[in-house]
């Protein structure tokens, strides 16, 4: 499986972007996606989670409201749409890819078999 971020840049507060996730050497069954940040000295924490078995999407209560996951089935992506932006959303924005259902434990990265190279996002004015 191979991951490929791309569509992250620089955006002032209150901006908007949206990440795409190209996934290829798989196929749609039990499998996962989740979309992951990680800020200088913190930890990679996740934000959301998508399942392609039954579409089931989950957030973090920091991005609930402002962060949209969906998918593509047709063209194998995954996207995060990114609205009302804030300087601590800055952070490279990794996507992941797991082989069955995460279910509670969807933000924990260890439970992930793939990871893209991540994209940076930076929100300032």
């Amino acid at each position: 499986v191979q991951l490929v971020e791309s569509g992250g840049g620089s955006v002032q507060p209150g901006g908007s972007l949206r990440l795409s996730c190209d996934a290829s050497g798989y196929t749609y069954r039990s499998n996962c996606m989740g979309w992951f940040r990680q800020a200088p000295g913190k930890e990679r924490e996740g934000d959301a989670f998508v399942y392609f078995g039954g579409g089931s999407t989950y957030y973090a209560d920091s991005v609930k409201g402002r962060f949209t996951i969906s998918q593509d089935k047709g063209e194998n992506t995954v996207y995060l749409l990114m609205n009302s932006l804030k300087p601590d959303d800055t952070a490279i924005y990794y996507c992941a890819f797991a082989f069955r259902w995460l279910g509670g434990s969807w933000s924990v990265p260890a439970e992930y078999n793939y990871w893209g190279q991540g994209t940076q996002v930076t929100v300032s004015s």
